[in-house]
């Protein structure tokens, strides 16, 4: 008799005194005290409706399977194809799950990408409802007189409409801004002259031996010559993107060591330095940032872009920056910003061969000025010290230095190989320094560096290529030749000492932009591993200093 739960022979009997049905003992007494009733009929039952039977001691018969090798194997290959079907199962339940996953993850990609057209098309919106509450009040107090030209800081009604050129009406560079120009070029001159030291031809006369003329008094508080050349790395820090390396122009806010760079992966990173933290990143443009240039006490960075747009970007509340102005009146890459000493205007030079003079604070653009003559591209622009002269490199290998007042191209150099990368003034307005192979301008040979500054006093210059060289500007001699009659003055070439000279890894790319810092304290390099690296003189050798 078999058990009616198990079916199999029970190794304690039991019966129901109800149902009189045949139990395992261990099994009939679990399933009363789990449910309370008979596993058959259904009917009520307790552990004292139950009694054992005696019966002798079983043995149980070996299975049939077991009793030969065949009957063996036949167990096996079943207990083999059950594992099989389970595995088999297994796996179609993990290829289900992986195409859940990937659907998910689908969606998931295409709600992202929704998401994002969405914050595009809302910050438009945002932009061109600010642009149209600019042009209300203006449309307001447009000029009876002329009906396109508007007090500056504020658009023309008319400016939206395009001429036969399909470009924008400019207003041009009027008689208000001309004078605010020249005072500040006074100002600026008038600076400049009290600090000059300058020699009479009495003097000279007094003295033929050679004079020394100092462009500037070297400041007090200025690094020194031995500083200088104990210069080293003192940091590095990864600030762009790492899928886009590279960081293609920087500049520095003096007072509060703030610095900007514009990299390859179409953002700028406003950087301070003696935290070491990441103020802001500003993102919007679509493709690399090929020039950046703070403004206004560092309340406003200005951004070029390959995008053929030039960005104005004002700090905020939180610390922020955020997109004030978007300027689309280049038709090609925008090479290059600078700002003008006023810091109300600033210039953007592009390769579709003009250059554009904007009000900062409006965002309009006053003149577009292109050069009939040049079918080439502007590569680099900078601003004379006194605002009045603005120079600017060509793709071609030329140099332009235009009259910004009446927007004249008034002189020109030729003669170099190559586009010009890079283009600095020195601080006494008299020099002018190109990224290029040079052709008897100065009295060095340049290996064609990727970039090229003076430091704010004159004093050194710095060049940025596959290594990092510093150089002292030496003063320029006169010499008074008295076989001319009458006696004549001659000056020598400009000339130039190396102090420090500091290679780059060939792993970490070439420097493609530097700048020194205040008093040239320190030197910050950009190169085309996206590091921002620090330069200057180890905490230990300043203690010494």
């Amino acid at each position: 008799m078999n058990c009616s739960i198990s079916g199999e022979v029970p190794e304690e009997p039991v019966v129901s005194t109800k149902s009189g049905l045949l139990f395992e003992k261990r099994l009939i007494e679990r399933h009363i005290s789990d449910y309370g009733k008979c596993p058959v009929t259904g009917e009520p039952l307790t552990t004292d409706d139950i009694i054992p039977v005696k019966t002798g001691k079983i043995v149980k018969p070996r299975p049939v399977q077991a009793a030969s090798i065949p009957g063996m194997l036949g167990m096996f290959q079943i207990e083999w194809d059950g594992l099989m079907l389970s595995n088999f199962a297994l796996e179609q339940q993990l290829h289900t799950a992986r195409q859940e996953l990937s659907h998910a993850l689908y969606q998931h990609d295409a709600a992202c990408r929704v998401i994002a057209r969405l914050k595009k098309e809302r910050d438009e919106a945002r932009e061109l409802l600010a642009q149209a509450e600019r042009q209300v009040p203006m449309a307001a107090t447009t000029s009876a007189a002329n009906g396109a030209a508007l007090s500056y800081g504020k658009r023309a009604a008319e400016e939206e409409e395009m001429d036969p050129g399909s470009k924008k009406i400019c207003p041009g560079i009027l008689g208000d801004v001309i004078k605010e120009l020249q005072d500040c070029n006074a100002a600026l001159s008038q600076q400049r002259k009290s600090d000059r030291i300058r020699h009479t031809p009495d003097d000279i006369l007094k003295s033929p031996s050679n004079i020394a003329i100092n462009s500037k008094d070297i400041p007090a508080t200025l690094a020194p010559v031995d500083a200088l050349k104990r210069y080293t790395q003192l940091n590095s820090y990864p600030l762009h993107k790492t899928n886009k390396p590279g960081i293609l122009s920087l500049d520095i806010h003096y007072p509060k060591d703030i610095i900007a760079t514009g990299g390859v992966d179409s953002t700028a990173v406003v950087f301070d330095l003696p935290s070491g933290q990441i103020v802001s990143t500003l993102s919007g443009h679509s493709k690399r940032v090929t020039s950046v240039r703070f403004a206004a006490e560092g309340e406003l960075v200005v951004t070029g872009s390959a995008d053929k747009t030039v960005r104005v970007w004002q700090n905020s509340e939180n610390g922020n920056y955020d997109c004030r102005h978007t300027l689309k009146d280049h038709s090609a890459e925008v090479q290059a910003v600078t700002v003008h000493a006023t810091n109300k205007y600033f210039v953007s030079a592009s390769l579709d061969g003009t250059w554009c003079f904007y009000d900062l604070a409006s965002g309009v653009c006053l003149a577009q000025v292109a050069d009939a003559s040049e079918s080439e591209g502007y590569t680099s622009a900078a601003f004379h010290p006194d605002g009045l002269i603005l120079g600017a490199g060509t793709s071609g290998a030329q140099v332009k230095i235009w009259d910004v007042k009446s927007q004249a191209n008034v002189a020109g150099f030729e003669g170099h190989v190559g586009a010009v990368t890079a283009i600095s003034f020195s601080e006494n307005g008299y020099f002018l320094a190109v990224s290029i192979l040079l052709q008897n301008e100065l009295l060095m040979t340049i290996l064609l560096p990727a970039s090229m500054e003076f430091d704010h006093s004159g004093n050194y210059l710095a060049l940025g290529g596959s290594d990092i060289r510093v150089y002292q500007v030496a003063s320029v001699k006169v010499r008074l030749e008295f076989h001319q009659n009458p006696p004549r003055l001659v000056r020598h070439m400009l000339a130039f000492s190396l102090l420090l000279f500091l290679p780059i890894c060939p792993f970490d790319g070439k420097a493609t932009c530097l700048k020194f810092g205040p008093d040239a304290k320190y030197i910050a390099v950009g190169s085309m591993d996206r590091n921002l690296r620090i330069f200057g003189l180890p905490e230990e050798d300043q203690s010494e200093s």
